[in-house]
């Protein structure tokens, strides 16, 4: 039922009305338009994005196990952050001097920065060389001796680099050369994109950045191979097509296990084992007829005869001891 108004609401409303407070309402603004930039350097999406994450934290494991068995201590790495920016802002966020090494994928046009945090480059040197890691310098050149103890952790780092991108292709990351100076390590025009990927690493109590920078403007022979069955695949291209059982199964027939044969078993007191010499002789409780048990591992899964076989002992397997009759 409508609310009745009572004469006193109906005086204020006209008066309302006759001095201009009660307006009709207005009409909805028109939305402002915003300008869009083309120049923008979100080329890569989310889930490409994504992919290259897991990647990249596969490449993390690998190396932080190489640096464990290089410094004796423990290490962690891990992906903070994946970030798409203009190359002129990464320029400007790189300290000097630094340690850079510029690389190549063969076969693209794909090229990239590895940078080394300065204090981490000097942490390695001393650690590699046998100090404790806690030396200090008056400066921060990094000298000839320094740049090749420092390549040789470079190079592992192409190589755990590839071994983590097999689950796209086979790229092939090469080393191209060392920089102190960001200005000499020119990989892209300024206004162009990068993709920087920074990794913390924990040594110990002590934490050290490095960080990975990619032009994207050659970016697409991968992102043209990050399809949606490549982000589902959690192993490499040399396994495609092959499931986890036979990946396993494989790997299994390839185990080397441990084969005994045993001749015979016997008693003897401890004083007649303390009094044994040379040239001794004791019976054991199988006779020459008997078949002899061939043991893998622990457990006997064979019967079999001894022999000779061009020069060698060996032993014929007569017949293969059942599931349910192997008790011991």
């Amino acid at each position: 039922m409508a609310e009745v108004l009572s004469q006193q609401e109906i005086d204020q409303l006209l008066n309302k009305v006759k001095s201009g407070e009660e307006q009709s309402p207005s009409q909805p603004a028109e939305k402002e338009a915003i300008l869009f930039d083309f120049r923008l350097p979100n080329r890569i999406s989310k889930n490409q994005l994504r992919t290259i994450r897991n990647i990249n934290e596969t490449f993390a494991e690998g190396f932080a196990g190489f640096l464990v068995s290089k410094l004796q201590s423990i290490v962690n790495i891990t992906v903070t952050s994946i970030d798409q920016i203009y190359y002129s802002e990464y320029i400007l966020s790189v300290s000097n001097p630094a340690c850079l090494y510029t690389f190549e994928i063969r076969n693209t046009d794909i090229k990239g920065i590895l940078e080394l945090n300065i204090d981490f480059s000097f942490a390695l040197v001393d650690r590699l060389l046998g100090g404790n890691g806690e030396g200090s310098k008056q400066n921060n050149v990094i000298t000839v001796i320094e740049q090749k103890v420092i390549g040789v952790i470079a190079e592992r780092i192409m190589q755990d680099l590839k071994k983590a991108w097999q689950m796209v292709d086979n790229f092939d990351f090469k080393v191209e050369k060392f920089e102190s100076d960001i200005d000499f390590a020119q990989i892209t025009s300024q206004n162009e994109s990068v993709l920087l990927i920074s990794f913390e690493i924990m040594i110990g109590e002590k934490s050290y950045m490095m960080n990975l920078c990619f032009a994207t403007f050659a970016f697409d022979v991968i992102l043209s191979k990050l399809s949606l069955q490549k982000m589902t695949a959690l192993r490499p291209t040399r396994y495609a097509g092959t499931t986890s059982n036979e990946i396993l199964t494989n790997h299994l027939y390839k185990t080397n296990l441990p084969i005994t044969v045993e001749f015979g078993v016997s008693k003897l007191s401890v004083q007649d084992i303390m009094e044994l010499q040379k040239d001794d002789v004791f019976k054991l409780e199988t006779l020459i007829s008997d078949e002899q048990k061939v043991k893998v591992g622990n457990k006997t899964l064979f019967y079999g005869r001894t022999g000779i076989v061009n020069g060698h002992k060996a032993i014929k397997v007569t017949r293969k001891i059942e599931k349910n009759n192997n008790t011991e």
